[in-house]
C-alpha cells in the first residue's frame, strides 16, 4: 500500500559490521534514518555533540546492559530505558556491560557515509588478523585505550571521531605484508623490517580516496617517534599529530602485553615502565602519564 512498509530486521536497507559493532539501517526519509545498533559485551563507544546544533539522536534500549558517564556520574541503563541528545556540548562516554542492541533515530543521516568505506576497510584489518595469529582484536584494544585516553584529555569532537577511527585502522596497511614476516619467530632481517615498515605509508594511500580521507595523517604517523627516530618521515615532537601520538602510546602497550611470535607477553606493570622510560624521547609524557592514571583507576595497575 502507498506510504506504507512492512519490514524485517534481517533484511535491513543496509548493514555494516565493524569490530565491536553491527549496525543496520532499518528505515530512512525525509532527513531521517533509524537504525538497529548491536554493540559487543565490554566495548566502548560514545556519543559526541553534532556540526548541527537542532540535530536529534534518540536511542531506546531493546536488549542488555550499558553505563555512561554522565558529569562523572555512572548511570546504569537495561531494557526499555532510552536516552536522546541535541545539543550536546560534549561527548558522553558508554560501556556496554553486556551485549547491547540499540533502537537508535537520528535527523543528520550518516549510515551511507560510514558503511561502504568502513565495511571494506574492516574487511581489510581483519584479514590483518587471520594472517597474524598474534595480533587478534589488536585493533580494538587499541582503540579502547585510546578513546579513554581521549577522555582524559578532554579531546573535542573532531578530534575523538577520527581519533577512534584511526585506532581501529592504524595496521590495515599491514594487508600487504607476508604472513611470514607477520609470524616470523626469529630476528627480522633487515629487509623484512624494511616491508614492516611500510605499513603506514600503505594504509594511508588505502584510506586517501576513501570518505575517511582526513584520517591519513594520523594513520600515516602512528609509528613516528617525538625524537626523530620512527617511521616513514622521522617527524618530531609537534609536528606529530596528537591523535598519532596517542595511538603510538596505546600500540606499544598492547604490542608488549601480548604474545608474539618472537617472545611472551610482558607484564602490564613492566609495559608501563617502558612507556615512562621513553617519556618524552619515543612518547608523549603527558599522554603516557594520563594512560598510567586511568590503568591504576581501573585497577589493572
Amino acid at each position: 500500500m502507498k506510504g506504507f512498509t512492512l519490514g524485517n530486521s534481517r533484511k535491513p536497507l543496509g548493514k555494516v559490521a565493524f569490530h565491536n559493532f553491527e549496525l543496520s539501517l532499518l528505515s530512512r526519509g525525509d532527513g531521517v534514518e533509524v537504525l538497529l545498533q548491536t554493540i559487543n559485551e565490554g566495548s566502548l563507544f560514545y556519543v559526541y555533540p553534532g556540526d548541527n546544533p537542532t540535530g536529534l539522536e534518540f536511542y531506546y534500549v531493546l536488549s542488555g546492559e550499558m553505563e555512561c558517564d554522565v558529569g562523572g556520574e555512572k548511570k546504569r541503563l537495561g531494557p526499555e530505558d532510552y536516552f536522546s541528545a541535541q545539543g550536546l556540548v560534549e561527548p558522553i562516554h558508554f560501556t556496554a556491560l553486556t551485549q547491547v542492541t540499540l533502537l537508535w533515530a537520528v535527523t543528520d543521516p550518516t549510515f551511507f557515509h560510514l558503511s561502504k568505506d568502513m565495511s571494506i576497510l574492516m574487511g581489510k584489518v581483519k584479514e590483518v588478523e587471520q594472517k597474524d595469529r598474534y595480533t587478534s582484536m589488536h585493533s580494538d584494544r587499541v582503540a579502547k585505550y585510546c578513546v579513554k585516553i581521549a577522555k582524559k584529555l578532554k579531546l573535542n569532537k573532531d578530534q575523538l571521531e577520527n581519533l577512534t577511527m584511526a585506532s581501529l585502522l592504524h595496521d590495515v596497511g599491514k594487508i600487504h605484508v607476508p604472513a611470514e614476516i607477520l609470524n616470523k619467530p626469529d630476528r627480522l632481517t633487515d629487509d623484512e623490517f624494511s616491508i614492516i615498515k611500510k605499513h603506514p605509508q600503505d594504509g594511508a594511500n588505502m584510506i586517501k580516496e576513501t570518505y575517511y580521507k582526513e584520517l591519513v595523517p594520523i594513520i600515516e604517523q602512528h609509528h613516528e617517534r617525538l625524537d626523530g627516530s620512527g617511521y616513514p618521515h622521522g617527524l618530531k615532537a609537534e609536528d606529530i599529530l596528537l591523535e598519532a601520538r596517542i595511538i603510538a602510546v596505546s600500540d606499544t602497550f598492547d604490542a608488549m602485553t601480548e604474545d608474539r611470535a618472537y617472545r611472551k607477553a610482558f607484564s602490564k606493570e613492566h609495559a608501563m615502565e617502558e612507556l615512562k622510560r621513553l617519556s618524552g624521547k619515543h612518547y608523549d609524557q603527558e599522554i603516557v602519564q594520563a594512560f598510567e592514571e586511568i590503568l591504576k583507576e581501573e585497577g589493572i595497575l
